[in-house]
């Protein structure tokens, strides 16, 4: 029995490029009956398919079509049917964020790689941190802070000097974004069971905005994260190529 290959890409017109020449090849299944989805683009582009595709228990391999494309395999046309059944899995679970405004109404998303809060104002932000309902700190005054996945952590969390975080070691990274006070405050590793909870101090006159991946929130007053075992995301990656030794190569560049 053949495999049942869905194609989803980017808007670029390399991936979509990408796209026709590949279904011409193995044709394209509807995601609902596909064996696996193959996602056409960048990073971001994944991430965007990864929640797409969240509700159908998929596996998803990408190629670069894209910049970066850390979670991305390199692109090829050929043999691709022999790279899937070859592919290694990667079971990922998401950040559950909930955002409050002043006004209480609340918003919710899931980010894959890292929930951020970053001042919208010409002013540092400040916040205080609790952790399983315990004050760590009182006051963070900085221009922002974030909450990464281990998958997430070589991306924005590694660019504000945060570690890098072994898939599987049920580690999340809380990083803070330049932090003014304490001065240079890096951070802490929490455990992924942690329920992480921001509250926006003198919000009026130092506006922060909430991001979980893409999905923005601004004028938040509080913010809550957790990781959410009961979602799976699955990535496949060709064999020597994972998520685990990228993780460790980026270490060493």
């Amino acid at each position: 029995m053949s495999m049942k290959i869905a194609f989803a890409a980017s808007r670029a017109p390399v991936a979509q490029t990408a796209r026709a020449a590949l279904i011409g090849r193995y044709g394209d299944a509807e995601p609902e009956q596909a064996d696996v989805i193959v996602a056409l683009g960048g990073d971001g582009f994944m991430l965007q398919t990864l929640h797409g595709s969240q509700h159908l228990n998929k596996p998803v391999y990408g190629m670069n079509r894209g910049t970066i494309g850390f979670l991305m395999n390199e692109y090829g046309e050929s043999d691709l049917v022999t790279r899937l059944e070859a592919a290694e899995e990667a079971e990922l679970n998401p950040l559950s964020m909930t955002a409050w405004t002043p006004e209480g109404q609340s918003h919710k998303a899931l980010a894959i790689n890292e929930v951020s809060l970053l001042r919208a104002g010409p002013q540092a932000a400040k916040l205080r941190i609790t952790v399983d309902g315990r004050l760590r700190m009182d006051e963070l005054v900085c221009d922002g802070a974030l909450v990464s996945t281990p998958a997430g952590s070589t991306a924005y969390n590694y660019s504000a000097h945060g570690p890098v975080l072994p898939i599987g070691s049920d580690v999340l990274a809380l990083t803070a974004v330049a932090a003014f006070r304490p001065r240079r405050w890096r951070g802490a590793l929490l455990p992924k069971t942690a329920k992480v909870r921001f509250d926006v101090l003198e919000g009026d006159k130092r506006p922060v905005m909430a991001e979980a991946d893409s999905r923005s929130f601004s004028n938040v007053s509080a913010v809550e994260i957790e990781s959410d075992p009961s979602i799976v995301h699955r990535i496949l990656f060709d064999p020597g190529h994972g998520l685990e030794e990228r993780l460790i190569s980026e270490q060493f560049n």
